[in-house]
């Protein structure tokens, strides 16, 4: 499963000792993107000497030859604490919090049904150290949290220690890390209390703020090498072999700030800065509790009716089943049910407050009293080890302590009742729970309803057989059981079971999330498993259903070598359709109005993207609205984009290019409609014609012929189109002079369009070419200036524009430093433009997670200029051209990395513009000597015959369109 990760961060991830050898294949992340370790054995080390431990052996396996402090500052890394004993959560203590497995949640798109905690975790993480100073470089997590960072990222500020708050109640805030600030300096971390009652919150609030620690914290190099220190660090190994013990957050945190609580003058020196995530969300799991709490507010966070596809929009119930085989039908009276990677067959009777995994297939008529949880657990010896537990059991006490639950009552309560209140004796009194032999090991075939019933029940009847059978038996503690256990063997049971999920859900898919899913990882799991494709849909009333249904038939045939194209076909021209059909009932009327020697005359610019590109595009945007920061200039003193348009005596329509010297006369509605050959050098002009009424299926009153319509309508028309820009430029070129044809025949056919009409006919006129395309373009070219244009969710994408300063690009002391160099490398947009929108058509998480980072990305940009700080948009135009790469290699060709490599040492940052591969690039030099030099550099030694630079300016106008 690939995580959306750049290529200079690193992911070391603490797991259980066992979880190690199988956590790649289990998550299926890289193992160069992701460093396993385990904390030492036998030894307790902390948080702080965990995140030590990890560093120290991640850099053991680089095998770099630098110092351990030149390997630190290499890369930015992201910790993720996810090894422990997970005592409240027994189920998942054997893999770990990060590998719980998770449900796929109605709102989303491109989730899996074997996604983990891990997978919904690390988004998050990379976009706040990708958003970062270079100063912070380490970034250390907990592994049993989710957080959801709100719709923007703060921005970052620079210290040694940058901590992540929420404002939350101070119930909930006392359970946890709490950071106080002074009223009049609220970034800035006075002290840190752990888990403060809530008595010591209400009297501190008088004069400071308080957030609640979320577990994200970021360390500079500086500070790490400080922790690492604390925990017996000398720069080459520890002095005792392993860490010293460390508490990150009890020790390291509250020796920080201005006045801390515990006294280390050099960890107090550090700068510490509090960031409150704004409309984010800390989900915690850990416990059996809140994974069943915890998941039912992360399913209803999101109610609104557009992202949840199936017909049941009701709030989630707390009932969770996950890859299982379950017949049962719950009632309304079960509540904070948990049930996976288990067979449950229609002879239980479920009540609330249960956990069930690992579960046989059985035929037992079994009626759970509330808050009893079973845990079945395979061993290497073929074995399983029976692990029934209370909901809210902690595992955590000694035996003879009153206040140490086992199933929800004291330990020594549920021994007496089954007469086994000496059969510890021999243990010490202060034995812990955790370490307790209370599990028996059996075959699978021995397990039956009156065991599991004497094992659960809070008043069992006396049985002598079963109680003997207990005492016999082989046992296992907690403890064990997460050392011994067969983790292959539960994760075959487990994806064996998810595999029985997908028919199920594939059927029932107006009530289930099938198509919500990543159809790209569900086509290769049909493929693999060799799972019959689902039925033909029979007729369906969401829109985007049928579009999904068809590319996923089409890519379960690309991967069995079958007749794939027909589907992606469809499925192409069921997203046009959908684009156009608007166009035929929102029919026009056009009427000539140009006097005999009168001549409309349309010119546009062109624009230059500078982030955001791709979210603009169907059906992204359709889902998820778009974003996009872009400029609007001219180039050498003038729009290069125009389109003439003057009368004609003759009832013909006369098509001229300029620049491609063509001609074409137009007689009949069928020569207008082949714009479909988009070789044509006129298949523009024609669907121009075509939506501005001129074809019988988008006019209001209808003709029988051309003739008949021009004779009525005012006359022929001589129209002529000129585009001063080379083919495969980048600045969007095709999609601008639709605009400005449409926009110039709109004029002459008082049809009254204001530009955002003309820019959402643009998107309709492009899916009548097939060559698809978003709205960034024409909308670019049609507004003037530096803008920052933005879409809602919804077929109808009408942009919202914020207009931003221009001085970077006026004020000649940074103008001079932005070039515009065309490379002379030509690339046609439609081969990656198809592919891209296949992962959209898929819910490819891969897809899905860069577009929604490119979003953010022109968010961040919007931000960068509206402070007018240079060097900051150049880490912009460097963060762009990234995440195009990321989203298309062939963006970044090899005639193009040899010219990066050539003007790199004039340069701060450059991005190809458009779909790159070639045409534009727009460079933003060290400073004005370097743009000289760099100008005479490529000048003299151009990357081929068409390489050069052109002049531009802003745009002050967009499209405009005058009448002689």
């Amino acid at each position: 499963m690939k995580l959306n990760t750049t290529t200079n961060m690193k992911h070391l991830i603490s797991v259980p000792p066992r979880v190690v050898p199988h956590f790649h294949s289990i998550a299926e992340l890289s193992k160069e993107e992701w460093f396993v370790s385990a904390d030492p054995e036998n030894k307790k080390v902390g948080s702080g000497g965990g995140t030590a431990h990890l560093l120290a052996e991640s850099y053991k396996q680089s095998g770099e030859e630098t110092a351990f402090n030149d390997w630190l500052e290499q890369d930015k890394k992201v910790i993720i604490h996810a090894g422990g004993q997970s005592r409240r959560l027994p189920a998942y203590a054997p893999l770990g919090k990060s590998l719980i497995p998770m449900p796929v949640f109605r709102w989303s798109r491109g989730q899996v049904l074997n996604q983990r905690l891990v997978h919904l975790q690390t988004p998050l993480f990379d976009r706040l150290m990708e958003q970062a100073p270079a100063s912070a470089n380490t970034l250390v997590a907990s592994g049993d949290t989710l957080i959801f960072g709100g719709k923007n990222l703060p921005e970052i500020p620079d210290a040694d220690v940058v901590c992540f708050g929420l404002w939350l109640e101070p119930e909930k805030a006392t359970n946890h890390g709490v950071f106080f600030a002074r009223h009049e300096t609220p970034g800035e971390l006075a002290f840190m209390l752990q888990k403060p009652p809530i008595s010591k919150i209400s009297e501190l609030i008088h004069d400071y703020y308080f957030l609640m620690d979320i577990g994200i914290w970021m360390l500079s190099a500086r500070a790490v090498k400080l922790l690492m220190k604390n925990c017996g660090w000398t720069g080459t190994g520890f002095k005792q072999q392993t860490p010293s013990f460390y508490d990150m957050y009890s020790q390291f945190g509250t020796a920080l700030g201005k006045m801390p609580s515990e006294d280390n003058e050099e960890i107090s020196a550090l700068s510490v800065a509090l960031v409150n995530l704004e409309e984010g969300e800390f989900h915690h799991l850990g416990n059996t509790s809140e994974l069943v709490s915890s998941n039912l507010a992360i399913q209803n966070r999101i109610n609104n009716q557009r992202e949840i596809w199936h017909k049941n929009i009701k709030p989630h119930q707390s009932i969770f089943v996950l890859n299982s085989k379950i017949t049962n039908n719950f009632t309304p009276a079960n509540k904070n049910i948990w049930v996976e990677n288990s067979s449950i067959p229609d002879t239980w009777q479920f009540g609330q407050n249960h956990a069930f995994t690992g579960i046989p297939d059985n035929n037992w008529h079994l009626q759970p009293e509330p808050g009893n949880c079973l845990d079945i657990i395979p061993l290497e010896t073929g074995k399983k080890v029976i692990r029934p537990y209370g909901f809210y059991d902690a595992f955590r006490g000694t035996r003879n302590d009153n206040d140490t639950l086992f199933m929800g009552v004291p330990l020594s309560d549920w021994l007496k009742k089954r007469k086994l209140e000496n059969v510890f004796d021999e243990l010490p009194e202060s034995t812990d729970i955790f370490n307790l032999p209370l599990f028996p090991v059996l075959r699978e075939e021995a397990l039956s309803k009156a065991f599991l019933e004497w094992l659960w029940f809070k008043s069992p009847e006396e049985n002598p057989e079963f109680t003997k059978r207990w005492k016999e038996t082989e046992r296992m503690s907690c403890e064990a059981i997460s050392n011994q256990c067969s983790i292959n063997s539960a994760e075959e049971e487990r994806y064996a079971r998810q595999l029985t999920n997908y028919p199920g859900l594939a059927a029932n898919y107006k009530s289930s999330v099938f198509y919500q899913l990543d159809l790209k990882k569900t086509a290769d799991e049909f493929v693999k498993n060799k799972l019959a494709l689902p039925g033909e849909l029979q007729q369906e009333t969401n829109d985007w259903i049928p579009l999904h249904d068809l590319m996923f038939r089409s890519q379960y045939r690309r991967l069995t070598n079958n007749d794939w194209q027909r589907d992606e076909k469809a499925a192409f021209a069921y997203l046009q359709q959908k684009i156009i059909s608007g166009y035929h009932e929102k029919t026009v009327e056009p009427k000539i109005k140009l006097l005999p020697d009168q001549i409309a005359w349309g010119r546009s610019p062109v624009r230059l993207d500078l982030a955001g590109g791709w979210t603009d595009t169907p059906p992204y945007c359709f889902f998820y609205g778009g974003k996009v920061v872009n400029i609007a200039v001219e180039l050498n003193g003038q729009p290069p984009l125009h389109c003439y348009i003057k009368g004609s005596e003759s009832k013909t329509i006369v098509l001229r290019s300029i620049d491609l010297g063509a001609r074409e006369e137009l007689t009949s509605f069928d020569e207008i409609r082949s714009f479909e050959n988009i070789r044509s050098p006129f298949s523009i002009p024609k669907a121009a014609l075509a939506l501005c009424g001129f074809l019988p299926e988008f006019a209001t009153k209808k003709y029988a012929s051309l003739e008949e319509q021009l004779s009525a309508i005012g006359g022929g028309l001589e129209l002529t189109i000129l585009s001063a820009v080379p083919k495969g430029s980048g600045l969007g070129t095709s999609s601008i002079l639709a605009a400005t044809v449409l926009g110039t025949l709109a004029e002459v056919c008082c049809l009254n369009w204001d530009k955002q009409e003309i820019g959402q006919r643009a998107l309709a006129l492009e899916q009548l070419l097939t060559t698809g395309g978003g709205w960034q373009d024409q909308f670019g070219g049609l507004f003037e200036g530096l803008k920052l244009l933005e879409t809602k969710a919804g077929k109808l994408q009408e942009p919202r524009l914020k207009w931003l300063p221009e001085s970077l690009f006026t004020d000649p002391v940074y103008k001079n430093r932005i070039l515009l160099y065309y490379t002379g490398i030509t690339r046609v947009a439609k081969n990656i433009l198809g592919e891209i929108v296949r992962g959209m058509f898929l819910n490819s998480r891969a897809h899905l997670a860069l577009l929604e980072e490119l979003k953010q990305h022109a968010e961040n940009t919007y931000s960068t200029l509206l402070q007018k700080d240079f060097n900051r948009f150049s880490q912009m135009i460097e963060r762009s051209w990234q995440l195009n790469q990321q989203l298309d290699s062939g963006t970044n060709p090899a005639e193009i990395q040899e010219l990066v490599k050539r003007i790199s040492p004039y340069i701060q940052s450059q991005k190809l513009l458009g779909a790159g591969g070639g045409g534009f690039m727009l460079i933003l030099a060290r400073d004005e000597e370097a743009a000289i030099k760099l100008k005479q550099e490529l000048n003299e030694n151009p990357v081929n015959p068409r390489g050069r630079f052109v002049d531009y300016e802003v745009s002050q106008q967009g499209f405009k369109v005058t009448k002689s």
